[in-house]
Order: structure tokens, then sequence, then C-alpha cells
């Protein structure tokens, strides 16, 4: 027993070491997690790294992390459910639930629906940071800066991927609800799924805020989460010298507070509990009719219709990110195969991250890395090369040739089960 002890302690010291998961000088501080799994079972693919610097206490599948724009399908996945209830409709003009009306005050006659804002054709844009509503302000109010809108092109002609489209969804959600969204995501999405999550750190157990991954950037520098174990002073933004009063909030009124763009703290662990539910075609949490309806491509890049970030958007449903097309100036085929996956990608404070399920072979992968720097290059998929790295390796393809993989080999994992 004490020599497969020695083993995998040497293996994992040399998956922290690995050049292809981080360099030597941040190889402390940025963590691995990739699990694989079918319908029913999950398996343990890749950990390494550091949950948290200060404890020295290892990353596990076990542990939330801030998943950045994987938030936003989870969200679209409450909206579904809502939809089920005919609480909400896909096509129905959205100022009749936010209670004024929304419009591109460049083409005031068109309507903006859900299935616009879900798919990033609503014509807007994040305009900097504009996205990120303070305590106090107003998502009305915010939403009357020109700079959220695309002048030359009106909802539903064009794609641009936009976080500020999900603070509006959250703004709809509570309306309907009456519940304060991370309420509301966890009454409709986490609960039923028996997820240990929640939008900043919320509604997460004591235990789950104590097992928090602290996001670094590559020189080891806090960037996000570095908690010790405690929940943050105040949930939500504030301006400086403001006070974190939530108890005069109205429902409805700034939907971004919770973060519903890129704030949820989850496992790898139970981001593919939701990887499983949509590979059981719903399984009893909505219709699979809906989850065929989030699947369908509502907007395909045609050369003249959207943004691709370098071949990375080439397809979209609702909520969901279409990718291995392989199409001409579009190929978003981060996995090297040519097979068609959905799911979402997520990026944010070093952390590159994703959920991407394979339909064909009933299949799927969840992951995410940190401390990648943010002027990591991009590969020939759109993807960054450090999630190329990672959806190309054999932890997330164990079957395919190892002649087909690019880039260094992958060390012997620790956590490789």
């Amino acid at each position: 027993m004490q020599i497969w002890h020695r083993i995998f302690f040497t293996l994992g010291l040399l998956a922290m070491a690995s050049p292809v998961f981080a360099a030597p000088s941040d190889a402390p501080y940025r963590a691995t997690v990739i699990t694989r799994f079918d319908a029913n079972t999950l398996t343990l693919s890749y950990t390494a790294g550091l949950a948290d610097q200060h404890s020295g206490r290892r990353a596990t599948a076990d542990d939330p992390v801030r998943i950045a724009s994987i938030s936003k399908l989870v969200t679209a996945l409450a909206v579904m459910r809502l939809v089920a209830a005919d609480q909400l409709d896909l096509d129905r003009d959205v100022s009749e639930y936010l209670g004024w009306t929304l419009r591109n005050p460049h083409y005031p006659n068109q309507i903006i629906t859900l299935r616009l804002l879900l798919s990033h054709q609503s014509s807007l844009m994040d305009g900097g940071d504009l996205y990120v509503i303070p305590l106090g302000e107003t998502l009305k109010s915010r939403l009357s800066d020109e700079r959220v809108w695309d002048a030359t092109r009106p909802a539903g002609h064009y794609f641009r991927y936009a976080n500020i489209n999900y603070p509006v969804v959250a703004s709809i959600i509570e309306r309907v609800t009456q519940e304060r969204f991370d309420q509301a995501m966890g009454r409709l999405v986490l609960k039923p799924l028996a997820l240990s999550a929640c939008f900043n750190w919320t509604l997460c157990s004591d235990e789950t805020v104590a097992r928090a991954i602290t996001l670094y950037d590559e020189t080891g520098t806090p960037r996000r989460d570095d908690l010790a174990g405690q929940r943050p002073s105040c949930p939500v933004f504030i301006e400086a010298g403001k006070a974190c009063d939530l108890s005069t909030y109205v429902l409805g009124d700034n939907g971004s507070l919770f973060s519903p763009q890129g704030g949820l703290r989850i496992s790898m662990r139970d981001l593919s509990k939701i990887g499983q539910m949509l590979l059981r075609n719903g399984d009893g949490f909505f219709p699979p009719a809906l989850l065929a309806e989030m699947r369908k491509p509502v907007w395909r890049y045609n050369g003249r219709n959207g943004e691709t970030e370098g071949g990375f958007f080439c397809s979209f449903g609702l909520g969901v990110h279409i990718i291995g097309q392989g199409k001409k100036g579009c190929s978003s085929n981060g996995f090297g195969d040519g097979r068609r996956r959905f799911g979402h990608a997520g990026e944010a404070y070093g952390l590159r991250a994703g959920l991407w399920i394979d339909p064909r072979s009933k299949t799927g992968t969840a992951f995410f890395t940190s401390a990648v720097p943010d002027a990591e290059p991009k590969g020939q998929s759109g993807f960054y090369q450090a999630e190329e790295r990672i959806l190309q390796s054999p932890f997330v393809q164990p079957d395919r040739s190892p002649n087909a993989f690019r880039g260094p080999a992958l060390p012997p994992s620790v956590g490789a089960k």
C-alpha cells in the first residue's frame, strides 16, 4: 500500500509541474479538474493544483469554482422550466414581463424576445462593463445608455455575444416568479438537480463555501474568491462607500445583481450532473421537446450575420453554444475531431472552462483550468490553446489514437481513475 501512495504522490507532482497545464512558475496556484461522464456514470479523469495556496488544499472535483459564462446555460435552464410551466413565452415581447418598454432606440418598432436574448441576437452590446450594475441602480436606466445598443442592426438580424442579455433575462425571471434571481435559480434548477451550487455564494452551505476554488492570475495574485472559508461581506456589486442593503431591492429592477451571466459557483462533479440530465433528455427536469428547442440552432454563421471571435462562435441555440461545425472560416472544432457538440464555455479571471455534450456518443466532459494568462493565444479552432490541450487530451478522449492529439502529451494525474 505504501508503494502505491508514493507512486500517486509522484504522479501528482508531475501533474502540477506539467508544461501543458502550468508553467513551473505558476504551477502551485493553477488548478485543473476534468471529468468525463455518460448518462449514468461519472469518471474523475484529471485533477492537479491547489484550490487555495494559503492552506495548501488540493483541488478536487467537489470544489466549487466561479464557472463564468457556463452560468448562462444554467440560467437558460430556469427559463425553459418557466416555459414548461406556461409562465414564460420565448417569442413574446419581453416588455410585457418587465413592465416597461425594451427597444433598441435605433429600431423602436422591433420587439425583443427571450429567444433573441438567449441566443445573443437582441442587438444589445456590453459597452465595456456596462452590464455590471451596482445595487441601487436599475437595469432600465442602464439600458437607456446608447452604448449598449447596436446602431446599425436591429434585433434578430445579427449575432453578437453580449453578457448584458442575461441581466435582462434575470430581471424577467424575478418579475414572473416574484423571487430574487439567486433564490429562483435555487428553486428552479439547483435544488431539483440536487446540486451543492449557488450564485454569488448566497445559498451555498458553509461546507461548500469552505471548499471554494480561489482564482489566481499567472503570478499567484488572487483575482476572485479568495474567501479563506468565509462568505463575502456583500454578495452583490456595490459602489464604494455604499451600504450592502438588499432589503430595499425591488424584484426585477436589476437582474445583474447575482451575476446570471457568470456568477454560478459549482463543482465539476455537479456540473457533470447537469450534463448527465441533458444526456438523459431532460430526465423529468423538463420535457424533451424543450431540450430539443434549446439545442436547435437559432443562429448559424453565414459570413455576414455575426461575430465569431476567430471561428469560435459558429452556431448558437437558447443559452447553448453548438460547436464542431467545421465550416469554412468558422471551425469551433476545439476537440479536433469534427464532431458536433453542444454546451457552453467559460472564461473570466484567468479561468477557462467548459461543459460539452456529444449526442452521438452520448458522453460529455466538464472541466476548468485556472491561472491562465489573459494574453493566452487562441488555437486554430477559436478555442484558447489551453482549452484545446485539455479537450484534445486522452483525459477527455481516451479512445482516440495518440497520433490524433496536438501539443505535448499530458502527464498522469493523481486524480485519474
